[in-house]
Protein backbone atom coordinates (compact mmCIF):
# COMPACT_ATOMS: atom_id res chain seq x y z
CA UNK A 1 0.00 0.00 0.00
CA UNK A 2 0.99 3.55 -1.05
CA UNK A 3 1.78 4.79 3.09
CA UNK A 4 3.72 8.20 1.85
CA UNK A 5 0.97 11.21 0.59
CA UNK A 6 4.40 12.75 -1.40
CA UNK A 7 4.92 9.34 -3.23
CA UNK A 8 3.72 9.50 -7.02
CA UNK A 9 4.44 6.48 -9.23
CA UNK A 10 7.19 5.48 -11.34
CA UNK A 11 5.41 4.79 -14.44
CA UNK A 12 5.92 7.93 -15.74
CA UNK A 13 2.23 8.82 -15.05
CA UNK A 14 0.85 11.90 -13.34
CA UNK A 15 -1.97 10.01 -11.85
CA UNK A 16 -2.19 10.53 -8.19
CA UNK A 17 -1.52 7.12 -6.16
CA UNK A 18 -3.73 7.65 -3.20
CA UNK A 19 -6.54 7.58 -6.11
CA UNK A 20 -4.88 4.57 -7.72
CA UNK A 21 -5.07 3.02 -4.55
CA UNK A 22 -8.88 3.75 -3.83
CA UNK A 23 -9.94 2.62 -7.20
CA UNK A 24 -8.12 -0.78 -6.34
CA UNK A 25 -9.44 -0.68 -2.80
CA UNK A 26 -13.15 -0.79 -4.02
CA UNK A 27 -12.72 -2.86 -7.21
CA UNK A 28 -11.32 -5.42 -4.61
CA UNK A 29 -14.28 -4.94 -2.22
CA UNK A 30 -16.88 -4.58 -5.04
CA UNK A 31 -15.08 -8.09 -6.60
CA UNK A 32 -15.29 -9.72 -2.90
CA UNK A 33 -19.23 -8.25 -2.76
CA UNK A 34 -20.20 -9.96 -5.70
CA UNK A 35 -18.79 -13.08 -5.07
CA UNK A 36 -20.73 -13.39 -1.27
CA UNK A 37 -23.19 -16.06 -2.61
CA UNK A 38 -25.98 -14.78 0.74
CA UNK A 39 -27.53 -11.65 0.48
CA UNK A 40 -28.32 -9.15 3.18
CA UNK A 41 -31.05 -6.84 3.81
CA UNK A 42 -28.43 -3.51 2.67
CA UNK A 43 -26.19 -5.32 -0.20
CA UNK A 44 -27.83 -2.48 -2.66
CA UNK A 45 -26.77 0.25 -0.33
CA UNK A 46 -23.44 -1.09 0.22
CA UNK A 47 -22.99 -1.89 -4.04
CA UNK A 48 -24.89 1.37 -4.79
CA UNK A 49 -22.33 3.30 -2.53
CA UNK A 50 -19.21 1.02 -4.15
CA UNK A 51 -20.12 2.24 -7.46
CA UNK A 52 -20.38 6.14 -6.27
CA UNK A 53 -17.02 5.42 -4.59
CA UNK A 54 -15.36 3.98 -8.09
CA UNK A 55 -17.08 7.15 -10.33
CA UNK A 56 -15.27 9.47 -7.95
CA UNK A 57 -11.45 7.67 -8.12
CA UNK A 58 -12.25 7.77 -11.82
CA UNK A 59 -12.77 11.24 -11.89
CA UNK A 60 -9.69 12.54 -10.19
CA UNK A 61 -9.44 13.70 -7.10
CA UNK A 62 -12.49 13.05 -5.15
CA UNK A 63 -13.91 15.21 -2.10
CA UNK A 64 -12.76 14.03 1.25
CA UNK A 65 -16.35 14.62 2.99
CA UNK A 66 -17.97 12.95 0.20
CA UNK A 67 -15.36 9.75 0.48
CA UNK A 68 -16.27 9.42 4.20
CA UNK A 69 -19.52 9.40 3.71
CA UNK A 70 -19.92 6.69 1.33
CA UNK A 71 -17.16 4.94 3.62
CA UNK A 72 -19.91 5.14 6.43
CA UNK A 73 -22.99 3.92 4.50
CA UNK A 74 -20.97 0.93 2.79
CA UNK A 75 -19.74 0.19 6.83
CA UNK A 76 -23.33 0.70 7.39
CA UNK A 77 -24.52 -1.38 4.98
CA UNK A 78 -22.06 -4.35 5.24
CA UNK A 79 -22.45 -4.47 9.03
CA UNK A 80 -21.02 -7.59 10.32
CA UNK A 81 -20.63 -9.45 7.44
CA UNK A 82 -16.97 -10.97 8.44
CA UNK A 83 -16.32 -11.98 5.20
CA UNK A 84 -15.74 -8.64 3.56
CA UNK A 85 -13.92 -7.19 6.80
CA UNK A 86 -11.02 -6.99 5.35
CA UNK A 87 -11.54 -5.96 1.81
CA UNK A 88 -13.82 -3.13 3.95
CA UNK A 89 -11.08 -2.12 5.64
CA UNK A 90 -8.59 -1.64 2.18
CA UNK A 91 -11.43 0.85 1.44
CA UNK A 92 -11.25 2.49 4.83
CA UNK A 93 -7.65 2.69 4.64
CA UNK A 94 -7.63 4.21 1.01
CA UNK A 95 -9.98 6.86 1.92
CA UNK A 96 -7.77 7.63 5.13
CA UNK A 97 -4.95 8.22 2.62
CA UNK A 98 -7.24 11.59 1.86
CA UNK A 99 -6.40 12.88 5.41
CA UNK A 100 -8.69 14.57 7.38
CA UNK A 101 -11.45 16.99 6.15
CA UNK A 102 -10.82 20.61 7.11
CA UNK A 103 -12.92 21.40 9.99
CA UNK A 104 -14.82 24.21 9.98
Amino acid sequence: MLRSLGQRPVTGSDEDPRVAELRSAVARLRRELAALPSDFPDRGVAENELASLAAMASGGAPETPRLRGSLLLIAAAIGSVSALARGLRGVREAVDLFGEPPRT
